[in-house]
């Protein structure tokens, strides 16, 4: 939702064709009641400038400037959007909309949102940690036996952005994507305590560099100078 939020803002994408490409991807968007299209439209008329991402994990609150109650939410669900308007910000937090047998969708919690975090990598920045974690991942994951992730360019493809933004935001976003794949299938049977101990620091430390990458790529149309 948050690129083709913000390709819509900067008026790289029409309100209909970005809700389309959100709901395709989980089925229909309600926030609160209000449907997808109504609640992004009462929001620009509200102040809304643009969208940015927060994929927080336990200990390490990415993108996150509280209150408490939305960074809960947020740590739950290990993903939200901020929609930043000219006097407030409003975080979305996404939870499974179940109705009946058949529907199913997504239903966005609004809460109040603190500031916008200015300690965010930019997409440079976060680039170079994603390669260097990559780089000590593979170091440490052949000094071990086991399992091994499933390698990135075999899994399915993702991490397609929208229109507007730059080719470097869509490189690293679609890394980012596979290597979130290939974390996601990480399995430590088989291991000793040690190896399951070094596998899993090196894994961890991957996992922080993919989440951040994907918040930079997803906040670098608004950064096309410094993302060239």
């Amino acid at each position: 939702m948050v690129a083709w939020g913000n390709a819509w803002l900067a008026g790289h994408a029409g309100l209909d064709e970005a809700a389309d490409h959100v709901e395709a991807a989980g089925g229909p968007v309600v926030a609160g009641d209000v449907p997808l299209r109504q609640y992004l439209a009462n929001l620009r008329v509200g102040g809304l400038r643009e969208m940015r991402l927060a994929l927080p994990a336990p200990g390490d609150p990415l993108g996150l400037s509280g209150p408490p109650p939305f960074n809960a939410a947020a740590v739950d669900a290990g993903q939200a959007a901020i929609a930043v308007l000219d006097d407030r910000n409003l975080g979305l937090v996404p939870t499974l909309d179940r109705r009946g047998s058949s529907y199913v969708g997504v239903r966005l919690e609004v809460h109040d949102s603190g500031p916008v975090r200015h300690d965010l990598p930019s997409l440079a920045e976060a680039e170079r940690d994603l390669s260097d974690a990559m780089r000590s991942a593979t170091e440490a994951l052949a000094s071990v036996e086991g399992p091994m992730p499933g390698r990135p360019e075999r899994l399915a493809r993702g991490g397609e952005l929208a229109p507007g933004y730059p080719a470097r935001a869509h490189r690293v976003s679609t890394l980012a994507t596979r290597l979130a794949s290939a974390l996601s299938l990480a399995d430590e049977r088989g291991l000793t305590s040690g190896q399951a101990a070094v596998r899993g620091a090196a894994l961890r430390e991957l996992d922080r560099a993919v989440r951040r990458a994907l918040v930079a790529a997803h906040h670098a149309i608004f950064e096309p100078v410094r993302n060239m």
